[in-house]
Formats: C-alpha cells, structure tokens, sequence
C-alpha cells in the first residue's frame, strides 16, 4: 500500500490530468515548451473525446514543483518521465504531442522507450520543433546560454510571444521566467542526438506543425521513421497553437490520427 502511495503521489508531481477519462483508448502525452509549465496544454483534455485522455508532463522547478532544484540534464528528465509513466504507458496505446522544447524531450523520451523497453507511441506529433539531427538544432545547443543577459533573453521571450503581458510586468515572474528557460535551454543543450549511429529509430508515424511565420527546421523529422511522415503549417509564429482556431485543428487531427492508428 504504501508503495502504491509514493507512485500515486509521483504521478500527482509529474501529471497535470485535468480531464480524467481512465476508460479511454489511448493516452495522448503532452510536453511543454521552454520555460511554460502545464496550464495550458493540459487544458486539452477538455477538447478531446472520451477515446482520448490528455496527459501534460509537469518538469521540475515550476507549478507545483516550484521548490525542486531543475533537471540537471535531458537523461535525468527522460529517466523520471520514464520510470513514472511506464505501468501506464505499458497498459494501453499512446501518443506523444511536443511544442518547441517539448518536442525535444518527447523525442527523447519516446527514443529511451524504444531502445530499452521496445515501446513506441502509435503517433509521434511534433510542433515548432527542429528535427533533432538538423542544423536548426545544432545552433541551439551552440549558443552561449550562460553568457547571455538576462534582459536578451527577456527580450527573445517576448519576440516568440505566448507569454501574457501582465505576466512580464511582474519582477519576481519576470526573474522567474527567465531563469525557467535558461534551465530548459541548459538541459537542451545536453541531448545529442547521432543519425548515423542506429538505424531508423522509429516506425511510428511522425506528424509536424509549425507556425508560418515561424523558422524551422522540420523537414528531416521524415528521416526519424519508417512510418509516414506528414506536414502542417498553421498562420502565426512560434506560438501559432494558442490561437483558438489553430488549436481546434490540431486537436480534431490529432483525433483523427490517433483514431486512425487501428486501435
């Protein structure tokens, strides 16, 4: 019993679930971008049907999990997303949904999954995210995180937009927020992701969104899978998926997908 006591509560930590649908047929998991926590993806769980219930992945040094020091490294994230989720991710189908950062992480997780337990989501959805072999990515993990001002990637915040103004008014928010995506970009950085080593990784299919006024490099997340891989793109910029009419589409083609996937 009490070993079921520490699981529930490291579920609590780790999974914000605002819908419960526990007869669902397949999970949806759904990780964040740099710096954001669960608000705003994990009110998904409302806007899809009863086959669907919406996981939003938690990290470390935010929300609820305010006072925890941040993950040090990508493997240390991986390795809890992991180790939490595995009885629920064995039990029934699954698929991931990525934005930005979170489409780094859920990679990395669904690639932990494959590698060690043979596990693979039955959709790998990826947004605003540059394939993890590609250029894109390889200027990202170059750049100098720990020189950079905090008033510069205050700055850069507020160029991708997402964040609500009144927040940034805020000077304790403000610090909080900073020091929040440059723990993220930190842990990024750490990921190395070799194409040539292994064969395809993945067999599942790879769908990627991304805003139109947004830069990325998603063209090579095809080369990630045998399965097939689709492409949208979506009016706005980096966070083209929280205008309300973008976001209805996604969640009525992921719907789609994941009904699709011969479940």
């Amino acid at each position: 019993c009490f070993f079921g006591l520490v699981f529930f509560q490291e579920m609590e930590k780790l999974i914000a679930c605002v819908h419960k649908r526990p007869d669902a047929l397949c999970r949806l998991v759904c990780f964040s971008w740099a710096g954001g926590g669960t608000l705003q993806l994990a009110q998904w769980g409302k806007l899809f049907n009863n086959s669907i219930e919406v996981f939003c992945i938690r990290f470390p040094g935010r929300e609820t999990r305010f006072t925890e020091p941040f993950a040090k490294d990508m493997t240390s994230m991986v390795n809890e997303v992991t180790s939490v989720l595995l009885k629920e991710l064995k039990e029934k189908p699954f698929a991931f949904f990525g934005h930005s950062f979170g489409s780094y992480v859920s990679f990395a997780v669904a690639l932990h999954l494959k590698e060690k337990y043979g596990l693979e989501p039955i959709h790998l959805f990826v947004s605003g995210g540059h394939a993890p072999h590609s250029e894109g990515f390889l200027a990202i993990k170059s750049s100098p995180i720990s020189d950079i001002k905090d008033e510069e990637i205050l700055a850069y915040i507020k160029t991708l937009g997402g964040t609500p103004p009144e927040l940034l008014h805020n000077e304790d928010i403000r610090k909080q927020m900073v020091l929040t995506f440059r723990e993220d970009i930190r842990v990024l950085q750490t990921f190395s992701f070799e194409m040539a080593e292994m064969d395809i990784p993945f067999s599942c299919d790879i769908t990627c969104f991304n805003g139109s006024d947004d830069k990325v490099d998603v063209q090579a997340w095809q080369e990630l899978t045998s399965g097939d891989t689709s492409f949208y793109e979506l009016p706005g910029g980096h966070f083209y998926l929280l205008e309300p009419s973008n976001e209805s589409f996604l969640t009525k083609h992921i719907t789609r997908c994941i009904e699709n996937a011969s479940l």
